[in-house]
């Protein structure tokens, strides 16, 4: 058996960078290997900001976004149309359209996407919490699902719900590719989105 070149210090890091999305068992060495030998410009500081940000980041209780005060500052502000909701599946998704400044309504997260193989069932998402938000003014639902079997799966069963409350429900058109996920677009596309949307 092999003996491993660094202490288990190290390899601990290793293998916690390792669980990153994109980083494989490589990446995470090479990564481990820039911050040890950075350790006064990267490593402490890129340390200190982790517990800070453990410490002061909180979830959204209205939509479900990651911020340091609760309700986020999307929710607080005054100037977001509170008529127009956005459903992503996830607080990246929503970055991801920030980032596009695209959408100027509000959120919400539903923390997840329907799929039998990964135990994801409705009870596991935030969908009893956008059925009260749908009931409070809001006129248009966007449904913006990533263009993957469980994210139109999602979009259907949403459909079926939102039916219920009488609202007008849309959905992102032309520009997702089939398979392609929000977070990894680029703005233009994103917005060629947005615009395309139709009534379903």
């Amino acid at each position: 058996m092999a003996s491993h070149p660094a202490g288990p210090e190290i390899e601990r890091l290793i293998q916690l960078l390792a669980r990153l999305p994109g980083l494989g068992p490589r990446s995470a060495r090479r990564a481990a290997l820039a911050l040890l030998k950075r350790r006064e410009g990267l490593l402490e500081p890129l340390g200190s900001a982790m517990r800070e940000a453990a410490a002061a980041i909180k979830t959204c209780e209205i939509c479900g976004n990651l911020d340091t005060q609760s309700p986020c500052a999307i929710c607080r502000d005054p100037s977001r149309d509170s008529h127009v909701l956005c459903v992503v599946e996830d607080v990246a998704d929503l970055w991801a359209l920030e980032r596009a400044g695209v959408f100027r309504g509000k959120y919400h997260v539903l923390g997840g996407a329907l799929s039998a193989l990964d135990g994801i069932t409705p009870e596991k998402l935030n969908v009893t919490s956008l059925l009260a938000r749908t009931k409070g003014g809001v006129d248009e639902v966007i449904l913006a699902m990533n263009a993957t079997v469980e994210g139109q799966t999602t979009a259907h069963f949403l459909m079926d719900m939102l039916g219920q409350v009488h609202v007008k429900v849309t959905r992102l058109a032309h520009g997702v590719p089939v398979g392609g996920e929000l977070d990894y677009l680029d703005e233009g596309t994103l917005s060629a989105a947005f615009k395309a949307r139709r009534a379903i």
